[in-house]
């Protein structure tokens, strides 16, 4: 079999296995958000924080719940790291560096996931499963919980209400992230991943030298890095490490759990709403560019220029053999398309229009699918964009789910799609203006440039993949990209949250015979063009400089 048919038939494999899981999933996690019954041990996880389940919020009591739970989060986190030297379980590990405890806690709390240091050299079992693994189910649970107050705003009117945060956030952990996660853990550790809570080893000699490797409780937290799309791996490779990811079965499933929650929102959020049609025109949207970017990635990976190329079968550099290229590109894109930032490659090490590919992929907002929650409000703040372009097509006002998108909805909305690029462009910009931050660069030129434009867009739109030449472990990274994740998760969601109570105020509009029909691909379309013309408008010039430059070279 050819490395080409084996790339084609495993993303077949993938699509049937999504295919499976859509209904199913969606109509469950719909039911999750809409029921107002509580289970005994959500009572009292209730009861512990001293929260009323059952009392309705609105947008902007929403929002305090958030920022007030991320912001303990944070706190709790740091100061774990700070500690972690007198901690049991550390591995010998000192306390993390002020300014990489601070990056490491913003970073896991904004579902980033970026990671300056190298986690088996750094991290001990308390931190990586205490704080860390804790992290990846909650920063998750925030985001499901943002994204379905939006969708509350939509399906409901005359009322400012968005239900409850404390309710969401709970639901979301216990009901959907830790029982798909159990059995997707079970999944990993008969597939290979380890799962112990051994100390260091030495298991041989590597280049006349021994070579050590410390255990821990791997499959539990890889399974929920990728359910959660949060990316951070327990170990510096990632989940190019054979602890992380074995086998080809391994790597395809792990895919399979980046994507299985985004897509499935889209089943949630049309039966929430009352029409599933409108959720299947945003699973539309979102498959079109999902598929559209592996395509090219394949193409732009199996492209053979040069003997080393046609002996290799493609671009090999920087990918593992027991993957190959089809298994890497559809990892690489999945990965940088939604927020979660592992990787079973190095994307530095793809071809230069490869690479620009996978920035590209972040730089749309990642809402194809996106994040978990945070790739369906990025495409719902999309979907109104376009309603309002169609709208100034013909001289109407714009209506999206019967509700009027008016001038308040679309300042909203574009606040929204405007944070990102310019804590990308703005710190991208003083990084390679300023003296020190471009002796962090492996790299000159075009691909030197792309490693920070990377950083900045990884950071900015919460993904956590790098450009693994960039050494990010310096006071200006640490404390700059801290600083991006922190704005970039934060702020849209002040945005969105509002959005929610101004649409859920509102009553509902008819629909009339000029209203525009955005269940059918006629819209999804306008929709898919919509977001690559913002995107390529935004930063085409930045592109040009790198990953197009290097790829045109």
């Amino acid at each position: 079999m050819g490395p080409v048919l084996a790339g084609v038939l495993q993303l077949l494999a993938l699509i049937g296995a999504l295919a499976i899981a859509y209904v199913p999933l969606g109509n469950y996690m719909a039911k999750v958000y809409s029921s107002d019954k509580h289970w005994r041990v959500e009572k009292w996880i209730y009861k512990g924080i001293g929260a009323n389940p059952d009392t309705e919020m609105r947008w902007t009591a929403y929002l305090r719940g958030v920022l007030a739970f991320s912001v303990a989060g944070v706190l709790f986190l740091y100061l774990l790291q700070r500690l972690q030297g007198i901690l049991p379980g550390s591995l010998g590990f000192s306390a993390i560096d002020p300014d990489q405890a601070f990056n490491t806690a913003v970073s896991f709390v904004a579902n980033t996931n970026w990671q300056s240091y190298y986690g088996e050299q750094a991290m001990g079992h308390v931190v990586q499963t205490g704080g860390l693994a804790v992290q990846n189910f909650v920063s998750a649970a925030v985001g499901m919980a943002v994204a379905v107050a939006l969708v509350r705003g939509f399906a409901r009117s005359r009322t400012g209400d968005l239900g409850n945060f404390w309710a969401d956030l709970v639901r979301g952990t216990v009901r959907i992230l830790l029982p798909l996660a159990f059995v997707g853990a079970l999944v990993l550790v008969a597939g290979g991943v380890i799962q112990n809570i051994s100390g260091v080893h030495e298991v041989g000699q590597f280049m006349g030298g021994s070579q050590e490797w410390n255990g821990g409780a791997v499959a539990s937290q890889e399974v929920i890095k990728e359910l959660g799309t949060n990316g951070g791996g327990y170990f510096n490779a990632n989940s190019a490490h054979p602890f992380e990811n074995p086998t080809p079965f391994t790597n395809l499933f792990e895919i399979f759990l980046i994507l299985v929650i985004p897509f499935a929102l889209t089943r949630t959020f049309g039966v929430m709403v009352g029409s599933v049609r409108q959720g299947y025109a945003i699973l539309a949207t979102m498959a079109t560019i999902w598929l559209g970017f592996v395509a090219l990635m394949m193409w732009t990976e199996f492209a053979h220029r040069g003997p080393a190329f046609e002996i290799a079968g493609g671009a090999m550099e920087g990918k593992e053999l027991r993957f190959g290229i089809g298994g890497s590109s559809i990892f690489a894109v999945s990965t940088t398309l939604t927020s979660t930032g592992a990787v079973d490659s190095f994307h530095s090490s793809f071809t230069g229009l490869g690479g620009g590919i996978t920035m590209l992929g972040m730089m749309l907002g990642e809402i194809a699918p996106g994040g978990v929650g945070s790739g369906l409000y990025g495409m719902l703040i999309m979907a109104i964009i376009a309603v309002f372009i169609a709208g100034l097509m013909v001289g109407r006002t714009p209506e999206y789910l019967g509700k009027k998108i008016g001038t308040r909805e679309i300042k909203l909305a574009a606040l929204y799609i405007l944070v990102t690029p310019a804590l990308v462009l703005v710190f991208t910009g003083l990084a390679m203006a300023l003296p020190t931050p471009g002796n962090s660069m492996t790299n000159s030129g075009a691909h030197g440039f792309s490693e920070i434009l990377y950083a900045y867009t990884s950071a900015s739109n919460n993904n956590g993949s790098a450009f693994a030449g960039l050494n990010a472990d310096t006071q200006w990274f640490n404390s700059t990209l801290g600083i991006a994740m922190l704005l970039g998760r934060f702020v849209p969601m002040v945005f969105v949250l509002a959005l929610a109570g101004s649409l859920a105020e509102q009553k509902p509009v008819p629909a009339t015979a000029g209203t525009l029909r955005t269940d059918k691909p006629l819209y999804a379309g306008l929709l898919v063009g919509t977001i690559i013309i913002i995107t390529g408008l935004t930063y085409f010039p930045a592109l040009a400089l790198g990953p197009l430059a290097e790829g045109l070279a």
